[in-house]
This record gives structure tokens, C-alpha cells and sequence, in this order.
């Protein structure tokens, strides 16, 4: 088994002396990091506001964002032209005891209000168009960043019970410069709950998970899968997430947050090769 491991990882890297789909896929890790980044700071931002705001009825919203190895969930109020009415920054821990909380009421950075107002364009598509779903017990989680040149709103699935994992009912709406919407699409067809912390027939814990993608959902793994991964891996006890598509198979390493990616014909012949290696046994 550890051999068959080793294969995978080499063969990952090293198909034929290219790039592998491992390294093309690296900037959907990017990203997927990043939207866990900003996740983090919304939960725990979130607490740690309202535990010292107590005027709830001004607050008009919330976003998260990266500044440089800072987290920081940003509140804003509810007035006709919006100020920030709260910033809690994290570093890499999120240790709620050295966030930052300032309570300082101030004008939006030129990014923030950049992030602030395609948030709201957003919010606006899904409060408009049936293309996005909502199912009970879940709450759909906007989430904005700009990334280089590019501006995106990723909308996530969350959900309201304990032990469950929701991948699916996701979207990406894309903007320009001009923050004029120029796409949106469902990036998962159907929304994917996975209950952990059952037990094996063996009466071991459960360590890994696995969902499968349809073509319109593309051959790697999501920066939404990334993101939901991160956040609950640790909840879960998983070790290792498979994504299955058509053309390969995404490995994720929950311990180490890393990703591999194997191509299904590539796969097909370690398992034949490993088949005539156990008739030899």
C-alpha cells in the first residue's frame, strides 16, 4: 500500500517529464486558501463583535478580506452611505485571545469599498434570480474578494447543524473593473451534505470522505471544495477528501492542506499494474 502511495505521488509530479495536473491545478489551492482566510475571519469576527457591540441594530452587514498575512472581517453600518463600524484582525492563528477588535467608527479603505459594493451588486443577483437555492438549515455565506485583476463574489453553503459537511449549492459571479457583472454560473449542479463522525463496520472511525463531479462542474477539485474542506476537516477527524471526475482524481491531504491530482488513465494503470503484482504475491 505505501508503495502504491509513492507511485501516485511520483507519477503526479512526473507524467511524461510535463506539467502535471497537480501544479496546473495549484491555482485553485490559492484560491480556495484564500476564501478559507476569509471564512475564519467571519466566524470568528462575528463573535467577537457582537460580544462587544451592542447597538446591533446599526450594523448593516459584514465582509471579510486578506491584507497582506492579516485576516480581517470588516462591519458596516446601516445608514445611507455606510461606515465601518467594527475591524477585527487575525494573523495566521486566528486566536481569538490576539485578534485585534477596534470599534472605531472610520471610512472604507479604497479596497474595502471596492469589496463593499460588489458584495452588494451580489446580494442583489441572489436576492433576484432562482438560479441560486436556498435548502432549511443551511444559510448561503457571500463571500467577496479581489484576487490580482480580478474581481469575484463566491457564494457558499453553510450549514446550521452540527455534523455535517455541505459541499454544492455554490456560485461564482464574475465582475470587470467597472463592477458591472460580466458572469455567474452554479459551480456545483446539486448541493452534496455529508454527515461525519459515524463509525466503520469495524467500529473505527470514519477518516476519509468523497464526492464526485459532474462535467459542468470541471475536472478539479472547487476553491469552494478547498475552502468547506479546511474549514471542517478538523471537525470531521478526516484525513483525506476525494474529488472524482471524469478525468481525474483530486486528493486531499486534511493533514497537511495539500493537494494531488491524478488522471483517471494514469490511475487505470497503477491498478492494473498493482493487480499483476499481487498475482505474483
Amino acid at each position: 500500500m505505501k508503495l502504491l502511495l509513492f507511485i501516485l505521488t511520483f507519477l503526479s509530479f512526473n507524467v511524461y517529464g510535463q506539467k502535471s495536473p497537480t501544479e496546473n491545478a495549484q491555482p485553485i489551492v490559492a484560491e480556495g486558501k484564500l476564501l478559507y482566510k476569509s471564512e475564519m475571519a467571519s466566524w470568528y469576527g462575528t463573535d467577537l463583535f457582537l460580544e462587544k457591540y451592542k447597538e446591533t441594530q446599526n450594523i448593516g452587514g459584514y465582509f471579510s478580506y486578506t491584507d497582506n498575512e492579516e485576516a480581517k472581517c470588516v462591519f458596516f453600518s446601516r445608514t445611507e452611505i455606510p461606515k465601518v463600524i467594527g475591524t477585527i484582525t487575525f494573523d495566521n492563528t486566528f486566536n481569538i485571545k490576539t485578534a485585534n477588535v477596534d470599534l472605531i467608527e472610520r471610512d472604507f479603505t479604497k479596497n474595502e469599498y471596492e469589496l463593499f459594493k460588489i458584495r452588494k451588486l451580489a446580494l442583489a443577483e441572489i436576492q433576484s434570480d432562482t438560479m441560486f437555492k436556498t435548502y432549511s438549515n443551511t444559510s448561503l455565506n457571500i463571500i467577496p474578494i479581489i484576487y490580482g485583476k480580478e474581481k469575484k463574489v463566491y457564494v457558499l453553503t453553510g450549514p446550521k447543524n452540527d455534523g455535517v459537511v455541505i459541499f454544492g449549492n455554490d456560485y461564482l459571479l464574475t465582475f470587470n473593473k467597472n463592477n458591472k457583472l460580466t458572469s455567474k454560473k452554479s459551480l456545483h449542479q446539486n448541493i452534496i451534505p455529508i454527515e461525519y463522525g459515524g463509525k466503520t463496520e469495524e467500529g473505527e472511525e470514519v477518516e476519509a470522505s468523497i464526492h464526485s463531479h459532474l462535467p459542468e462542474t470541471g475536472d478539479f477539485i472547487t476553491a469552494t471544495d478547498i475552502c468547506t474542506l479546511m474549514l471542517y476537516e478538523k471537525f470531521a477527524k478526516w484525513k483525506s477528501h476525494n474529488v472524482i471526475s471524469n478525468k481525474y482524481l483530486n486528493i486531499w491531504n486534511c493533514e497537511k492542506n495539500e493537494l494531488v491530482v491524478i488522471s483517471r488513465e494514469v490511475l487505470e494503470k497503477i491498478n492494473n499494474s498493482q493487480e499483476e503484482h499481487n498475482k505474483g504475491d
